[in-house]
């Protein structure tokens, strides 16, 4: 097994990416700590990768509040007194579908015409304080929360691997999601300037950015979005989320030794468009 008795922190493992990323690192005989906001959802993950020496514990946990995380490490600490591995993961996305499905369909239907496009997006002249400190907040705040606790772990062993979950948002940036581009890639900033600087401790940091990925989050996408957005992946489908999961497996294990401040993308290709 690849990752045979290592302890890993997941944050936003209760479903998508954060809970299939879980289910893989399990299999790999980790003990996996699933934290997030909704404890059913966390404890449907727990449930699923019990195994007889499975050690997990279901957390939870909101990564936007520095407290909340001190003590999701403590229990971690308490319970395993060691950290190896931690997939920054949790994360919002669009929050208003309607409005961004209706936007989306009304730029189509004008550029299918020949016609200038009338509908503009205006969402960052719009955007209240509160949307955008939200997405800060969940996205980079989370991050560097959930590091920081997990290195003051990792720092004992002088060992250890962190995953952050940007986006290729993060790499092209994102039609009609400009504070979320923002602060995916903010992710990867700290991601390389932290990769440096915990090299010489034997820390590997590295990021996983995919494209278009059937989850949860993903499911209020309108049909016309999907078979738009589709039309632009060489590989003609969105992703899923155990392909993402692969990703991390790759970076958390030792196959991924020599790897660190890199961003790995599991996008179809949508980034050679």
């Amino acid at each position: 097994m690849k990752l045979s008795d290592r302890v890993a922190v997941i944050t936003g493992g209760g479903s998508g990416i954060g809970r299939a990323t879980a289910l893989r690192f399990a299999h790999e005989g980790a003990h996996v700590i699933v934290a997030g906001r909704t404890r059913a959802a966390l404890d449907e993950t727990l449930a699923a990768m019990k195994t007889p020496r499975h050690k997990g514990r279901a957390i939870s946990t909101d990564v936007a509040s520095s407290a909340s995380v001190k003590a999701l490490f403590a229990e971690v600490d308490g319970d395993f007194g060691r950290l190896d591995i931690l997939v920054n993961n949790a994360g919002i996305g669009v929050e208003d579908f309607d409005q961004f499905n209706a936007t989306v369909e009304a730029r189509g239907r004008e550029v299918a015409s020949g016609q200038p496009v009338q509908t503009q997006w205006r969402l960052t002249q719009e955007m209240e304080d509160a949307t955008w400190r939200r997405m800060m907040a969940v996205h980079l705040d989370g991050t560097f929360f959930c590091t920081r606790e997990a290195l003051r772990l990792m720092s004992r062993t002088n060992s250890g691997a962190i995953i952050n979950v940007a986006s290729t948002a993060a790499l092209a940036g994102q039609e009609g999601a400009p504070h979320y581009s923002a602060a995916k890639a903010g992710v990867l900033g700290f991601t390389r300037a932290l990769a440096r600087e915990v090299a010489s401790q034997n820390i590997r940091v590295n990021a996983v950015c995919p494209g278009f990925i059937e989850t949860p989050m993903s499911e209020g996408y309108s049909p016309g979005f999907k078979r738009g957005s589709m039309a632009r992946i060489p590989l003609g489908r969105w992703g899923t989320a155990d392909e993402v999961a692969a990703t991390a497996l790759f970076l958390a294990a030792d196959d991924g030794s020599y790897f660190t401040g890199q961003a790995l993308s599991p996008n179809g290709g949508i980034l050679m468009s």
